[in-house]
């Protein structure tokens, strides 16, 4: 199911403006509850990775913000994957089956990254060896001489040195540097129980204030929308 098609969808049954109208808030009000959802459930899985893989949480999601904005299923162009960006061969040596759900990925990504804190003892080095490979760090005694990974070490901990929140639309379409993104949203069993809980107050709360048999028509509306 794909949020956007609430927020965009045009109505075409035959109902009053007032109906339309209550259409428009609903799908709206719909879009907002689902992406504060997802925002939630993204910072619960921060929380529980950092704490099972020993990595400090606002460095896991300054990580996060850094790679991928946070977008469950971004690509970039050498294939890294998911929230994380973690490149396939690495996600599968973690244990992640599927680098697009987004606990799978920011766990995985927890170990591997928690994993090179207690391989250097320094966050610098560590972040270095996630962007640029340990290969490249052993090779050249620290921090590669490359720009992308110098410029990525002090991005992540000048994110990391502040309040890096989850924003509301986490988890939505999205495109990571390079790299090219689908245009779905990912959904969890929590998120489609509380969408149905929203459905059934809102058809609820319009039956009881529209006019008789405009009701009937919106609820309709709705159905087609989601079936």
């Amino acid at each position: 199911m794909k949020i956007e098609a609430v927020a965009s969808a045009q109505y075409q049954a035959p109902q009053t403006a007032k109906a339309g109208a209550a259409a428009g808030g609903f799908a709206a009000a719909l879009k907002s509850a689902v992406s504060q959802s997802v925002g939630q459930n993204l910072d619960d899985i921060f929380q529980r990775a950092a704490d099972a893989y020993g990595v400090p949480e606002n460095l896991l999601k300054a990580v996060a913000k850094a790679e991928s904005g946070f977008q469950a299923d971004a690509v970039s162009s050498c294939g890294a994957q998911g929230i994380m960006q973690l490149m396939p061969s690495t996600a599968k040596s973690l244990g992640v089956s599927d680098a697009f759900d987004p606990e799978q990925n920011i766990m995985g990504g927890a170990k591997y990254l928690g994993s090179l804190l207690g391989k250097y003892g320094d966050p610098k080095l560590a972040l270095a060896a996630y962007n640029a490979g340990s290969g490249n760090v052993e090779k050249y005694g620290g921090i590669p001489p490359f720009r992308e990974t110098r410029n990525y070490v002090e991005k992540v901990l000048s994110y990391a040195g502040g309040d890096v929140s989850v924003p509301a639309a986490a988890g939505e379409s999205g495109i990571a540097p390079g790299g090219s993104g689908t245009q779905s949203v990912s959904f969890t069993t929590e998120d489609y129980s509380r969408f149905l809980q929203l459905f059934a107050q809102e058809l609820l709360q319009r039956s009881l204030s529209l006019p008789d048999g405009e009701d009937e028509a919106e609820q309709n509306y709705f159905l087609t929308q989601f079936s």
